[in-house]
């Protein structure tokens, strides 16, 4: 232990961001400086990640959560949490990082053909060298994401070659040669200049070739003139149009890879147009531009921005501002650095499924690690108040007290146990342990809700002082639930106003079924998949048939599958501090859900309508109801199943809307002298919702109060 009293350090909220700035502050080469206490609402951890072990076990989660191959950050702190926690595999069914997550190499969206189908696109990924969360990590340059996609255009229109090879076949004859492509920059221009002066870019072999000149130039930025790299680039993609986009028509897989080729070649444009390569902010110089918007003013044709790979971009990160679907929205920087990062970047695979719920792969191990380092958990916690200190000549702006409700109370103010045993593998269960609680049974009968933002119930309130209860902050509840708890910070900082007026967030709906046919069954021959860009108003899904054994439902089903997206927000006028509104959005999903299964899901599944046109609802698995209350047929059948509004402040998901990001709050931010922030709506370098962004804001945290880990070992942290 250190000498001298440690620093009180209190994380409020348990989600990735808060979950890093704890394991980070507590590492041993701390040296016990800091003292941790997480407050958390409610009786888990997880934040917009939390998952719960409802009836037979089955695992019901906030929504869809898949790890990307690129995600090195929370890879690398998860790798570290399952070599300290030391699982015993003779005990535990998960006790390894790589039992937690096995490799998917498979991704899907669906495309709208030109005649009106939904047609599946499914494509399987390479195995790349290494894992996420290697040591080795590199660290890319706007100038190796342009080289890279370079590359890939050459990759693609190698591919397409050979459907042309019978036009080559009748004698058109090949380009010349290209000189100079080692030589000098002298050299290099000149040929640029000659190809354009002789159109010797008429065919694809000449096609080829000039992208390879092309390739060559851009990796040599700035060394040659960027408007005759420009000109040189538009002839190659009118070159590329001219013998790809016409012969389109009728041949999808064609379309399909035009339509990438295309999309590639306007960021190429945009990069050099916006010489992004020699600007210090990188691809955060065009996130004043919608993504869609930055790609049509590089080129990109209508029909590929409204492809089915851009749909997905915003399908994924529920880019739909205010929930409108006929809104999508999202910074032109971050999207294309979070399309560079996942298609150039990912080691192993391109996505990484978890094997049971997220609580129990992710924030299992991590309570149960942090708990073992001395970390005190104080659940039933939900803050009300950030109070900050009245202002006085030659005192910084910092926050005074913290104010919570106190909701419920363990006997002896002994520590709540949180996690239950399924099978040897620690859990969170999907409601508290009412046992545990003082007066439990009655707030079961009662209807507490600990979880949700409308029931204010509390069992006592709590006001922590700063010198006595803590020395530092970490802010890490959600976005939505900032402007209620932080007001004050608003209104004594500018910054942080701006992130209020500016900065959203949106709520998201999702649905789980389990069923008693196979995939196949259901008419989906294709590989277990995760599948993006369907129709509203769910547009994502995802096979989880991988977690059929790690639940207890008897009968076992044999399918299971999760569906998310988008939840618009309610019309004007709508009285969202009614106690009923929850129960509103709640049954709304409901509703969308049946008539998305009664209408859409036969676009994926051919065989989920039976022989009147109806959804075969017979085919759910009901086996966690009791069988006097089991529907005989019909959509009541869907009762038996799992669905959720994610309307609570704290769960919304955090937009990354054009001309918003630069007013993002970071974590290094010394607006106030003992509080830092924590959360993927933070400014931590990769300004978009998911795992990897709020464990990147939690390391920044940590940086902020103990100046580890070094800005330099978080893995694409790129600020200047």
């Amino acid at each position: 232990m250190s000498a001298g009293k440690p620093i009180e350090v209190a994380i409020i909220g348990g989600g990735c961001a808060g979950m890093a700035a704890a394991f980070e502050l507590t590492r041993p080469e701390q040296d016990g400086k800091y003292r941790v206490t997480v407050y958390q609402q409610g009786f888990r951890l997880g934040g917009k990640g939390a998952s719960g072990r409802g009836p037979g076990d089955r695992i019901e989660e906030h929504g869809l959560h898949l790890w990307m191959g690129f995600y090195e950050n929370a890879f690398r702190l998860m790798r570290q949490c399952y070599a300290e926690l030391g699982r015993d595999p003779r005990q535990c069914p998960i006790a390894d990082w790589k039992q937690a997550f096995e490799p998917d190499h498979f991704c899907g969206v669906t495309d709208h053909t030109p005649d009106g189908r939904w047609s599946p696109w499914v494509v399987a990924f390479p195995a790349t060298p290494g894992l996420p969360g290697d040591a080795d990590a590199q660290r890319w340059s706007v100038r190796d994401y342009l080289g890279r996609s370079t590359t890939l255009v050459l990759t693609l229109l190698r591919a397409v070659r050979p459907r042309f090879e019978k036009a080559a076949s009748k004698g058109v004859a090949p380009p010349s040669s290209v000189p100079g492509d080692d030589s000098s920059g002298t050299d290099l221009a000149a040929t640029m200049m000659r190809w354009l002066r002789y159109g010797e870019l008429a065919t694809l072999a000449g096609l080829l070739q000039g992208l390879e000149l092309l390739d060559a130039v851009v990796r040599n930025l700035p060394a040659y003139p960027r408007e005759l790299i420009l000109n040189f680039h538009e002839a190659i993609a009118g070159a590329a149009r001219a013998q790809l986009a016409t012969r389109t028509q009728g041949d999808d897989e064609l379309r399909r890879l035009w339509e990438i080729i295309d999309l590639t070649l306007a960021v190429v444009r945009g990069i050099i147009r916006f010489q992004l390569v020699s600007d210090p902010r990188g691809f955060s110089a065009i996130d004043n531009y919608d993504c869609r918007e930055w790609l049509k003013l590089n080129g990109a044709s209508e029909s590929s921005t409204n492809g089915a790979f851009v749909r997905a971009l915003y399908d994924l990160a529920f880019a739909y501002e205010d929930g409108d679907v006929s809104r999508p929205r999202i910074a032109a920087g971050q999207a294309l650095r979070g399309a560079v990062r996942a298609f150039f970047t990912y080691r192993g695979a391109f996505f990484w499924k978890m094997q049971a719920g997220m609580g129990d792969v992710v924030f299992a191990p991590f309570y149960e690690v942090l708990a073992r380092r001395g970390v005190r958990f104080e659940f039933f916690h939900r803050l009300t108040r950030v109070e900050l200190a009245p202002a006085a000549p030659g005192v910084s702006p910092h926050v005074q007290a913290l104010h919570f409700d106190q909701q419920a109370r363990v006997p002896g103010d002994a520590p709540y146990q949180p996690l239950v045993d399924v099978r040897g593998l620690p859990c969170w269960p999907a409601e508290p342990d009412w046992a545990q609680l003082v007066d439990g049974e009655r707030l079961r009968a009662e209807g507490w809700r600990f979880e949700s933002h409308w029931d204010r119930r509390r069992a006592g309130t709590k006001r922590l002082e700063v010198m006595r209860d803590f020395d530092v902050v970490v802010l890490s509840v959600g976005l939505g639930a900032l402007p209620e708890v932080a007001a004050e910070l608003a209104q004594q900082s500018p910054r942080w106003q701006r992130m209020f007026e500016t900065c959203k967030c949106v709520a998201t709906q999702a649905f789980q079924l389990w069923m008693d046919v196979d995939m196949p069954q259901l008419g989906w021959t294709q590989p277990q998949i995760n599948i993006s860009g369907f129709v509203e108003p769910f547009d994502t899904w995802a096979d989880m048939r991988q977690l059929i054994p790690q639940e207890s439902m008897s009968p076992a089903p044999r399918s299971i599958a999760y569906f998310c997206s988008v939840l618009p927000d309610p019309p004007a006028g709508t009285d969202i501090a009614s106690p009923r509104y929850p129960e509103q959005r709640y049954e709304e999903v409901r509703a969308n859900a049946v008539h998305f299964l009664e209408r859409y899901v036969v676009k994926l599944w051919p065989l989920a309508l039976d022989e009147r046109g109806q959804f075969r609802w017979d085919t759910l698995n009901v086996s966690t109801l009791p069988v006097s209350e089991v529907p005989p047929a019909g959509a009541a059948r869907f009762a038996s199943q799992f669905w959720t509004a994610n309307v609570n402040p704290s769960d919304r998901y955090s937009l990354s809307l054009p001309g918003t990001l630069e007013h993002r709050v970071s974590p290094l931010d010394r607006s106030f002298d003992n509080l830092t922030v924590a959360g993927d709506w933070s400014d931590c370098g990769f300004n978009e919702g998911c795992v990897e962004a709020a464990v990147m804001s939690g390391r920044l945290a940590a940086h902020a109060i103990s100046q580890r880990p070094r800005l330099e070992e978080i893995v694409g942290y790129d600020h200047p």
